[in-house]
């Protein structure tokens, strides 16, 4: 094979086998690599816009259809109203809700990448926000991927020396592997003049290294390491050797060592059994701290390995994980409708032991049929699949292409702290996104209500329809700056609670309407003023009003407990110093003067102040918010 391509990225010949073996075991549960490449195509975020799109559309179409057919039946000319009709449907529709939201997760994407965190999908950052269990890789990110030989397991009849220099002579310093390094960093002599016509790196298939070396005398000899099980495959008939490496293996991986056996091909061909080379990572200097970070987040981490039972046992001993370790390797070829049972089983784990990549695939979508959001490390190739289907595919610092193109998050850094700043970045991103729906959705009601009821009980407009252009076009145009606004991380995972949503939404929604009637009343009864007059004068409490309530939606504490960004403050007070002078000299209005446009002011505050209170209350009491 030469080089391929797969996810968009090129795999290079020494990975050919891996991606081979990745897709064909991606058949899991009938499923194919298709498929999998196709997973979760509609993201969290994608549902929560439909869903606020449908709601605020319906009821746009409900109450338009109540304003034609009063028009109607009162004998109003239907061309104007149909055209009024028209422009509040379209008023109503969150065009820039996608926009916003997207530009708010690409200016959250920019500073996760300063945190050396490269996002490649955005809507993955609200994934992220919403992760509560992270499934890690041991090897480079809970440990430092930087091993060390202790003293070996040697037969009868061979030094430690000869064992070491066979598995130096198959491995290949130009490879970069970890394992390779550490055989050959322990070397205490020169490799013997020779050559290497043919040698095999390691894959998940064959799960050791092949050399054939030809020696300056012209002698040629295979040499081979990998994992016992599969070295001692190819001896024949040695029970009593196999029962010896099982026991020296089971020993290394109590105290936390991989295992690596190590074998030479002999006179007549076959294979010799040398010795086993214990091989420790030890864990990251952070990792235990970081993972207590993580739990305090509300993120459940559970190791995932290759190595043995054991071996996680002690590395999660030590990194501050529970002992729940599964051998993966039992789970066997489950079929889907005892996904749930195992989904319980994996959900209580720790950690899974030799694990197989469609034990990866497979650990991802039981936990997400328990209703989780999951995240999934990984840094091959064959790692590919679980990427795709985890809700947050994470491509460890060192990955391979295949593994980068299929992951949603890319790391720059070693280790889980990377991730944990991403996950607090991402939960700040969050709740920009949070507080800028409920404010959308509230002004959409807002509009909508008083509008029809103005129409419905007083045959009275109460803005033109070029008013709602402008409270459009400032309103949304300012609020972009939302994305940098200043916010504080939830210790809990974040998800689209749209019942808390729509109900904060409409309940501030109302509240507007009453102070929009209010100031309706006062206008016409009171102050006794003309209906140009009152149309200027809510235009500029629709557009003030309007953007005071970004201070109240941006917290669900009182609206000064965060200090607003300097970009959104500014922002604001410059669009409305805008819309102030529009109503104030009567550009595409009547003129109401600085007097009318203070009082206006005056009374968008006041409201803007029992608004805030009503959060408060609707959190506590009327939607059960526990914060």
């Amino acid at each position: 094979f030469g080089d391929v391509v797969y996810s968009g990225a090129v795999v290079k010949r020494g990975e050919v086998d891996a991606l081979v073996y990745a897709i064909g075991k991606n058949t899991y549960f009938g499923k194919t690599a298709q498929l999998v490449e196709d997973a979760h195509t509609t993201s969290h975020f994608q549902k929560a816009v439909l869903k606020i799109g449908n709601y605020l559309i319906l009821l746009a179409a409900v109450l338009v259809t109540i304003i034609l057919t009063i028009a109607y039946f009162r004998g109003d000319p239907m061309l104007e109203t149909i055209e009024f009709a028209l422009v509040l449907t379209v008023a109503a529709v969150p065009v820039a809700m996608p926009t916003v939201l997207s530009v708010t997760m690409a200016v959250g994407a920019r500073l996760l990448a300063k945190k050396e965190a490269i996002v490649s999908r955005l809507v993955a950052i609200e994934e992220l926000a919403g992760m509560d269990i992270l499934c890690s890789d041991k090897t480079g990110t809970l440990t430092q991927n930087k091993l060390t030989l202790g003293d070996p397991y040697v037969l009868e009849g061979v030094n430690t020396s000869e064992v070491i220099l066979a598995a130096a002579l198959a491995s290949r310093a130009e490879d970069n592997d970890t394992i390779d390094t550490a055989v050959l960093g322990a070397l205490k002599e020169k490799l013997p003049d020779c050559e290497v016509p043919r040698f095999e790196p390691f894959d998940p298939v064959r799960k050791r290294t092949e050399a054939e070396v030809r020696f300056k005398d012209g002698s040629v000899q295979k040499f081979t390491k990998g994992a016992p099980q599969v070295i001692l495959s190819l001896i024949p008939n040695v029970p009593d050797l196999e029962r010896k490496v099982n026991q020296a293996v089971q020993n290394f991986a109590a105290r936390g060592f991989r295992s690596l056996a190590v074998a030479k091909s002999n006179d007549q061909g076959g294979w010799t059994f040398l010795g086993v080379l214990p091989l420790f990572d030890p864990p990251r200097e952070d990792s235990k701290a970081t993972i207590e970070t993580a739990h305090e987040l509300g993120v459940e981490v559970k190791m995932v390995t290759g190595d043995q039972v054991a071996i996680g046992k002690e590395i999660a001993q030590q990194v501050g994980l529970g002992q729940n370790i599964l051998n993966a390797s039992e789970f066997g070829e489950i079929k889907a409708e005892e996904l749930d049972h195992l989904g319980e089983t994996i959900e209580q784990a720790d950690g899974f032991a030799q694990v197989f990549p469609e034990h990866k695939y497979h650990i991802v979508e039981a936990l997400q049929t328990r209703g989780h959001i999951v995240g999934m490390t990984g840094d091959g190739v064959n790692d590919a699949p679980a990427l795709k289907e985890a809700d947050a595919g994470i491509a460890v610092s060192g990955a391979t292409d295949a593994a980068r193109a299929s992951a949603d998050i890319v790391l720059l850094a070693p280790g889980l702290s990377v991730i944990i700043d991403a996950i607090k970045e991402s939960r700040k991103i969050f709740q920009r996104m949070n507080s800028y729906a409920i404010y959308r959705i509230a002004e959409t009601i807002r509009v909508l209500l008083f509008m029809t009821f103005s129409i419905i009980v007083f045959n009275f407009y109460p803005v033109t329809a070029i008013m709602i252009v402008l409270l459009a076009l400032l309103n949304d145009g300012a609020i972009l700056t939302i994305a940098y606004d200043r916010v504080h991380f939830s210790n809990e995972p974040e998800s689209w609670n749209m019942h808390r949503v729509l109900g904060i939404s409409t309940i501030l929604g109302i509240t507007g309407v009453v102070a929009s009637f209010g100031l309706f009343y006062l206008g016409e009864r009171i102050w006794h003023l003309d209906r140009a007059t009152i149309q200027s004068l809510m235009y500029l409490k629709l557009s003030v009003a309007g953007h005071l309530t970004i201070f109240v939606t941006r917290t669900r504490k009182a609206f000064w407990s965060i200090r607003p960004a300097k970009s959104l403050f500014l922002a604001v007070l410059g669009t409305q110093v805008i819309a102030t002078l529009i109503a104030a000299y009567g550009v595409f209005m009547s003129p109401i003067g600085w007097h009318w446009a203070l009082v206006v002011w005056a009374y968008s505050f006041s409201w803007f102040i029992i608004n805030d209170v009503i959060k408060l209350i609707s959190y506590r009491f009327l939607l059960k918010d526990p914060n």
